[in-house]
C-alpha cells in the first residue's frame, strides 16, 4: 500500500488497536505521532506515567510500549499496510522508542494479521484456572512465538516454579514494608463503582481485582490497597503453570523486543483458548529479580513472568481515547 493512502483516520485505527495492550498497572505510558507526509508513526514513552519507585530504569515502561507495537505491527498487517520498525532511531530522544513506517506490506506483515482477531479478546484473568495442563503443542507455539521475536520462552518445572511464587510472596513483602511502592500502586488503583471518584480511564479497575486468594498464587492482589465489598475468596490452582519471559542482554532495545514478544505470545495464547495473567512483582526488586531466572537455563534476564491456563477470561480494562495518545504532524 502507497504511503499516500495512509490518511489520518487510518493511523487512529491502527493507534486504537496498538493500545489494547498490557503495561504496568494499566498505566498506558505511550505517546504515538503521525507524520502525514511520511507515512510513520513515532512512538514516545510517556514519563509522566512512569513508575518512580518500582520501574526506576523504565524497563517496564519499555516492555508495555513494545507490546503496543506489536499491536500497531498486527493491526497494520490485518488492515493490508506494511509496518517497518525501527526501534531507538534517535540517540538524542530517549523517549523516542520506536517508528514504523507504513506502506507495502511483506510475507512477515501477512503472518502477523491471523492474531488480529485476538487482539480485543486478550485480557489479563486474575480468576483461579483449571488443573488441566497446557499441552506440550500448545507451549511449543508460545515457545516459538517469542523466538520470532528474538526473544525466549521457558517453562520451569515444578520446583523452579515453587522458588518464583516464594519470590513472588517475597516482592509483597517488600511492597508491604515500602510506604512510596504501595503509595505508587495506590494511585493506580480504581476505587470500586460508586465508591470514590468517578471511573478512569486507566489503571486498574476494582472488577479486574479477582477473588481473594486462599493461597499462594502469582497474581498480584490489587484489592489490598482498595478493599472491595463482597469481593470473595477463591482457591487458585495448586501448581500454577507459568512460563518466563527473557532476552540474551537488558538495555532498552532488548525491553523493546521483549513487549512485542510478550504481546505476540499472549495473542498467541489468546487464540489458543489460554486465559492469562502476568507478574512482574518480583522482577521490580533488584535484590529478588537475578533469582528468577533458572541457572540451569541459558536466559539471561527475565523480563516477565507469566501464569498460563484455562479458565474465566478478565475483563476489559479501560483504555485512554485515541485523541489523548495520538498527535497529527
Amino acid at each position: 500500500m502507497a504511503t499516500d493512502r495512509i490518511d489520518a483516520d487510518t493511523a487512529a485505527v491502527l493507534v486504537g488497536d496498538a493500545v489494547t495492550a498490557p503495561s504496568m498497572h494499566n498505566a498506558q505510558p505511550w505517546r504515538f505521532v503521525f507524520r502525514r507526509a511520511t507515512g510513520v508513526i513515532e512512538l514516545h514513552g510517556d514519563p509522566e506515567r512512569a513508575m518512580k519507585r518500582t520501574d526506576p530504569d523504565h524497563r517496564a515502561l519499555h516492555l508495555g510500549c513494545g507490546a503496543g507495537l506489536f499491536n500497531l505491527r498486527v493491526s497494520a498487517a490485518w488492515h493490508g499496510i506494511g509496518a517497518e520498525v525501527g526501534l531507538l532511531p534517535d540517540s538524542s530522544d530517549a523517549w523516542l522508542l520506536a517508528t514504523a513506517a507504513l506502506g507495502t506490506p511483506t510475507a512477515e506483515d501477512h503472518g502477523l494479521a491471523v492474531l488480529y482477531d485476538a487482539l480485543r479478546h486478550r485480557h489479563t484473568s486474575r480468576r483461579p484456572f483449571s488443573d488441566e495442563a497446557v499441552p506440550p503443542p500448545v507451549l511449543d507455539g508460545l515457545r516459538a512465538a517469542a523466538r520470532l521475536e528474538g526473544c525466549r520462552l521457558t517453562i520451569p518445572d515444578r520446583w523452579h516454579t515453587e522458588a518464583v511464587l516464594s519470590l513472588v510472596r517475597d516482592a509483597e513483602h517488600h511492597e508491604e514494608m515500602d510506604p512510596l511502592a504501595q503509595a505508587e500502586t495506590d494511585a493506580w488503583t480504581a476505587h470500586p463503582q460508586g465508591v470514590a471518584p468517578a471511573p478512569r480511564d486507566d489503571g486498574i479497575p476494582a472488577e479486574a481485582f479477582g477473588p481473594r486468594s486462599a493461597g499462594p498464587t502469582p497474581v498480584r492482589d490489587f484489592g489490598r490497597a482498595r478493599p472491595v465489598p463482597d469481593r470473595g475468596w477463591a482457591v487458585f490452582e495448586e501448581h500454577p503453570q507459568l512460563a518466563l519471559l527473557g532476552t540474551p542482554n537488558d538495555t532498552a532495545a532488548d525491553w523493546l523486543r521483549a513487549g512485542q514478544a510478550l504481546e505476540r505470545v499472549l495473542l498467541q495464547a489468546t487464540a489458543d483458548g489460554l486465559a492469562t495473567s502476568m507478574t512482574s512483582q518480583p522482577l521490580e526488586w533488584p535484590e529478588l529479580r537475578w533469582a528468577v531466572r533458572d541457572p540451569l537455563e541459558s536466559m539471561g534476564h527475565v523480563q516477565m513472568v507469566l501464569r498460563l491456563g484455562y479458565g474465566p477470561p478478565g475483563p476489559a480494562t479501560p483504555r485512554r481515547p485515541v485523541t489523548e495518545v495520538l498527535e497529527l504532524r
